[in-house]
């Protein structure tokens, strides 16, 4: 039975460091999802520096969903996964893929897409749940800040805060990250 771990925390927090601390804790091969999509050259330059952190000794699975079928050959293993990070997966399902009017988009519309995120949020849980595979999940801390000023941001802030509820409720511990201090949370 897997293992979740959810870590939590502002913008430049030090979140995804502390995870992969608590990775190599495991001494476990490893996992790295990355969820986030290289657009432009300031996102790929974050994505070079991310991997020179990290070192070449992961295996990298660059996904936003579906995430389960690219996991299925290790279900078996004894590894750890580091999801970085939960914020791009909704993000991405929110606006990849389909054009959507967002100043104008019906609530029946929203609480769709919301359902379909969730339903792979909690594949995701439920496949590291009933696999040998420990998960460390990565997410921003998205409710502290101002109330954006428009839609999008609005329906995002909600969705990506019910997610971020859903993954601490099901992890077994959960730590949030504030100026580079841990603080556990369960």
């Amino acid at each position: 039975m897997g293992k979740i771990i959810y870590v939590t925390g502002g913008a430049r927090s030090g979140k995804s460091s502390y995870a992969e601390e608590l990775i190599f804790e495991s001494k476990k091969e490893r996992i790295y999802i990355a969820t986030s999509i290289a657009f432009d050259g300031e996102m790929k330059e974050r994505v070079r520096l991310h991997k020179l952190q990290r070192g070449e000794e992961w295996i990298t699975i660059e996904a936003y969903k579906d995430i389960p079928k690219y996991l299925e050959a290790y279900k078996n293993e004894e590894m750890t996964i580091l999801l970085d990070c939960l914020t791009n997966l909704v993000s991405n399902n929110m606006i990849l893929e389909v054009e959507r009017d967002w100043d104008n988009i019906s609530q029946e519309e929203l609480s769709k897409i919301e359902k379909e995120i969730e339903i792979q949020v909690i594949e995701i849980l439920e496949f590291v749940s009933e696999s040998k595979l420990d998960m460390v999940v990565v997410s921003n801390e998205i409710g502290m800040g101002v109330v954006p000023p428009y839609a999008l941001g609005r329906y995002f802030r909600d969705i990506c805060g019910r997610m971020n509820q859903l993954v601490a409720k099901k992890a077994d511990e959960a730590h949030l990250v504030v100026s580079g201090l841990k603080i556990k949370l369960k």
